[in-house]
């Protein structure tokens, strides 16, 4: 099917839609998507990661090795190891700015009450890989990567 419009051509398979739009490929496999909306809901609905919630990470972490995604499959694979260890996710949101050394002294002097770990810290994590071919979202998923190895040592 083909796009007038913008000249973009689509390509449906069985599992897959594919396609090339500004000379960018987009590859997006229905059931990763499926199982991306999944894990939201149950982390929007519960606010507790549960073990079903560990197995679909499981689970969708082939998809991601399968679309050539390393910093997504990685990041998949580091969530599921760290809450397998852990047992809660512990990993708190990137900071939207790095701290300078001035301001890291700051922070540890005050109580920081707005650092969010948990079942939103995953969510906001997976809504990011739903969209990582956004750079700033891919930026985002290597810092939750390094936070995970850091914790992990």
């Amino acid at each position: 099917m083909k796009n007038s419009r913008n000249n973009d051509v689509f390509i449906k398979t069985k599992n897959y839609f594919c396609g090339t739009s500004k000379n960018k490929l987009l590859l997006e496999n229905k059931k990763a998507l499926k199982l991306i909306d999944s894990i939201t809901k149950k982390l929007e609905s519960s606010q507790v990661i549960a073990d079903e919630v560990v197995e679909m990470i499981k689970e969708l972490r082939p998809y991601a090795v399968e679309e050539k995604l390393p910093v997504v499959a990685k990041s998949l694979r580091l969530v599921y190891e760290h809450i397998d260890e852990n047992e809660v996710f512990v990993i708190p949101i990137p900071q939207d700015e790095p701290l300078t050394d001035d301001e890291i002294d700051e922070e540890d002097q005050m109580e920081s009450t707005d650092i969010i770990t948990g079942a939103e810290s995953l969510l906001y994590l997976i809504n990011l890989i739903k969209k990582s071919e956004n750079p700033a979202n891919k930026a985002e998923i290597r810092e939750y990567n390094r936070k995970m190895e850091a914790f992990a040592e």
